[in-house]
């Protein structure tokens, strides 16, 4: 499936088998995927696409370098429409804190359908937003 912006969803995960999941599940519900394992190669990917993407699932503990609050913070700086679904499994006190406005946060352990019923979710609050 090429990229387009209406069904390209950024992946950042460092876990390897909830990465694959993640990738799978997108997949199977009619989203192209680009994913990255780290920080450093998250920020790349969102540098790179984020202008063209419309949506971005991330982990919040990634690692030495950048987490997934300053890359979705950077990916909304390039796309103000970005949906944001972040992930964690031990960081859901600091999402007041740092999560952006109209993102989602989800805990693990989850089910891949849980990844694709936020981001369904953030899409139908933004077509109903005002203005």
């Amino acid at each position: 499936m090429p990229d387009h912006p209406s069904t390209l969803v950024l992946l950042v995960e460092d876990e390897f088998l909830i990465q694959d999941l993640l990738e799978s599940t997108l997949h199977d519900a009619g989203y192209a995927v680009r994913a990255v394992t780290d920080g450093t190669d998250g920020m790349k990917l969102v540098e790179s696409v984020a202008a063209n993407a419309l949506g971005l699932v991330t982990d919040v503990n990634l690692g030495p370098g950048p987490s997934g609050w300053d890359i979705a913070r950077r990916g909304r700086e390039l796309n103000a429409a970005l949906l944001v679904v972040y992930v964690t499994g031990d960081s859901e006190h600091d999402y007041a804190a740092h999560g952006l406005p109209h993102s989602l946060l989800i805990r693990k352990p989850f089910v891949g359908s849980e990844v694709v019923v936020a981001l369904a979710t953030l899409k139908a609050q933004a077509s109903s937003a005002p203005g």
